[in-house]
């Protein structure tokens, strides 16, 4: 009995120490994905649409070829991100080997977008490999 509860202790804080030991780690990543992100709204608030265009992933960047083809997607299709009016990071998930961060995004006239940022990792660090909305701003202020 008394065997059993010490290896049950020293079970549990081993368990506790790899879950410690690997914390530091999630919340550096979770970090670096944060400010990968914040840059890139920041260059799109400066109309620095060449810095954004690097925090695009290799994929995002051959598909739009350019800095000006990719800033006038953004334009049209994200306006929210293009000129946001508050910025919240939620949770960050892992689902299929994959890293989402999830956004929420005021825009201008005051509505709520909830956006999903696809993160890879490459030799450079974190890379936005694309953004999709998650929740319709329908009602939201």
């Amino acid at each position: 009995m008394v065997r059993l509860r010490l290896a049950t202790a020293a079970l549990f804080l081993l368990v506790s120490g790899v879950a410690l030991g690997l914390a530091p780690a999630a919340r550096a990543d979770s970090q670096a994905i944060r400010d990968v992100i914040s840059s890139q709204i920041d260059a799109f608030l400066a109309d620095d649409v060449e810095a954004a265009f690097e925090h695009a992933s290799p994929t995002i960047r051959q598909i739009f070829g350019t800095p000006e083809r990719f800033g006038d997607m953004v334009q049209r299709g994200y306006p929210m991100v293009w000129r946001p009016a508050e910025v919240t990071f939620l949770a960050t998930e892992e689902r299929g080997g994959r890293l989402f961060q999830n956004v929420m995004v005021r825009d201008g006239a005051g509505a709520l977008h909830i956006l999903e940022y696809e993160m890879i990792e490459g030799a450079e660090g974190w890379k936005i490999d694309g953004v999709r909305l998650r929740a319709p701003a329908a009602g939201a202020a």
